[in-house]
């Protein structure tokens, strides 16, 4: 796919550590280059199983489809930025954009997932994903834009969730 950066990680061994980064053009042709690789660089070593891998992929996924909707929003022209950070214990992603932002406080509470009042609705779960499939989820927005932060807990941690 032309237009997208990879950086490599230093993934090696029982005790993986590294960075994976992408920098991809906001447009949604690439949200599977992304799964692809959160899910390849979750599965190396790292306790994971596929279920927990699954789930990883999809909020990262919702991360960076509101990624590019919010440039195509604002009307800017720039990449989102995809970071993968291995430690010890666990995985943290960060999806990065550029677009203008929004009030947190704004966004309107939805029923449960699992209500099927929940079916009226046709758009709204991104956030809500995010938090219940995460074991972390942080989001900072402001007008220059919003970074998203997603942590997931390798088996065995003690703060596993």
């Amino acid at each position: 796919m032309k237009g997208a950066n990879v950086k490599g990680a230093n993934v090696k061994g029982a005790n993986v550590k590294g960075v994976v980064e992408l920098l991809i053009p906001a447009r949604p042709e690439y949200l599977q280059l992304v799964r692809t690789v959160v899910g390849e660089t979750a599965a190396v070593d790292s306790g994971l199983d596929a279920e927990r891998i699954a789930d990883l992929r999809l909020a990262v996924s919702e991360a960076v489809t509101n990624a590019i909707e919010a440039q195509a929003i604002s009307g800017v022209d720039d990449r989102v930025l995809v970071r993968c950070n291995l430690a010890a214990e666990q995985m943290e992603i960060e999806v990065t954009d550029r677009g203008e932002g929004f009030d947190l406080d704004g966004v309107r509470v939805l029923p449960d997932v699992e209500s099927p009042e929940r079916l009226e609705y046709e758009s709204g779960l991104g956030l809500s994903l995010m938090r219940r499939l995460a074991d972390e989820a942080t989001i900072e927005t402001s007008a220059d834009g919003t970074a998203v932060r997603l942590v997931v807990r390798f088996a065995g941690t003690d703060q596993e969730t």
